[in-house]
């Protein structure tokens, strides 16, 4: 090895030191469905190097947020209006719509005050990686879509998904779908995986950045993202739509609410629910995560301030014994950013599109 590829290893060993890059852990059942799938994904056996500069986690997810959200130009074909059969409205911002009806589609479940704009990034990534079709699934309320029915949830209903899914499989009937859930859309696509079992008609599933235990996963959330966030759902969800909610008494008891614990404890009414139990039965999807039948890859990062690393620790030894899930973990990563390389790449989704392309041979 001559001397200028030593001092360049070193130098690579102390950044790799400094930015905290390590090669990703695997929990699943090394017997299971996914062990050759995941000899088909080299970038799960090389080291995940985050971005140097954006290393600490803080700086990570404000990056993220506040500019790389904002600075990526895509234009969606289309977005579709749905009327929900209580008469509530969703939508599906369609991209890659014109192509080809047999191409796979990449259905897509949002963050927790997700938009199109939003979610412009993750879009612009899976469609260049895979050249298929994304719909993302608005759920109600999102990106200002009237609400003329006073519900909406965090969350997102499992319900008004199979709806959605319905129209998607009516446009493109030819069509493999595929899911991918980012954050708060988690909980959704977990549940409904749980609910339908085998029944569910994905080849294959990403969970990226879950909480898990959606009655206590808000709780390890840090207390400056909290409150924040809590800000941004009542600027989303409620101020905008006071006339919607001027029956549900409930409404000001959540306006007074300071963190995302709060709210979701006292938020039930305006999510449909007679009571707090009655609205974690129905959407925590950790009741149903051991009915998931379809295969399910889940990321997350051991340094996420949202989703805390914490929150998978309970469910370790469940997800290494089934076999069709896999969890991957990061040291660094933050919260649904995972970018690498100069130009802040994100390795999450070269991930999410390989993994998919693994089933589609």
């Amino acid at each position: 090895m001559s001397v200028v590829n030593k001092v360049g290893n070193l130098a690579q060993k102390l950044l790799d030191q400094i930015t905290g890059a390590e090669k990703p852990k695997l929990y699943y059942d090394p017997k299971g469905d996914l062990k050759d799938v995941l000899t088909q994904l080299p970038q799960l056996q090389q080291k995940y190097r985050p971005t140097p500069w954006l290393s600490n986690h803080h700086a990570h997810l404000l990056y993220f947020d506040l500019i790389k959200k904002k600075s990526v130009k895509l234009k969606y074909d289309h977005t579709e209006q749905l009327t929900m059969q209580d008469g509530g409205i969703t939508a599906i911002t369609w991209y890659g719509y014109d192509l080809p009806k047999d191409t796979p589609t990449i259905v897509l479940m949002h963050t927790i005050t997700g938009t199109p704009d939003s979610m412009r990034e993750l879009v612009r990534d899976l469609n260049a990686y895979t050249g298929w079709r994304i719909a993302l699934c608005l759920r109600r309320g999102h990106a200002g879509l009237p609400m003329p029915i006073p519900q909406m949830s965090v969350f997102g209903s499992t319900h008004d998904l199979r709806e959605q899914l319905s129209v998607i499989q009516n446009h493109f009937p030819q069509s493999d779908l595929y899911a991918v859930g980012s954050s708060a859309g988690t909980g959704v696509l977990v549940r409904y995986l749980g609910e339908e079992g085998g029944n569910a008609p994905f080849k294959a599933s990403f969970a990226m950045c879950p909480g898990y235990d959606t009655e206590k996963g808000f709780e390890n959330v840090h207390p400056f993202y909290s409150k924040m966030m809590t800000k941004k759902l009542f600027k989303a969800f409620i101020y905008p739509y006071q006339n919607t909610w001027k029956s549900v008494e409930s409404v000001q008891q959540v306006l007074a609410t300071k963190n995302l614990q709060e709210f979701q404890n006292s938020y039930f009414e305006m999510a449909g629910y007679v009571d707090y139990a009655s609205y974690n039965q129905a959407v925590n999807p950790i009741y149903v995560f051991e009915n998931v039948k379809i295969p399910l890859m889940v990321l997350n990062s051991e340094d996420d301030p949202v989703c805390s690393i914490k929150n998978f620790e309970p469910y370790k030894q469940t997800v290494q014994g089934m076999p069709n899930i896999v969890v991957v973990t990061t040291k660094k990563g933050s919260h649904c950013g995972f970018y690498e390389g100069i130009q802040t790449k994100s390795w999450a989704s070269r991930l999410i599109a390989d993994y998919f392309k693994a089933f589609n041979k």
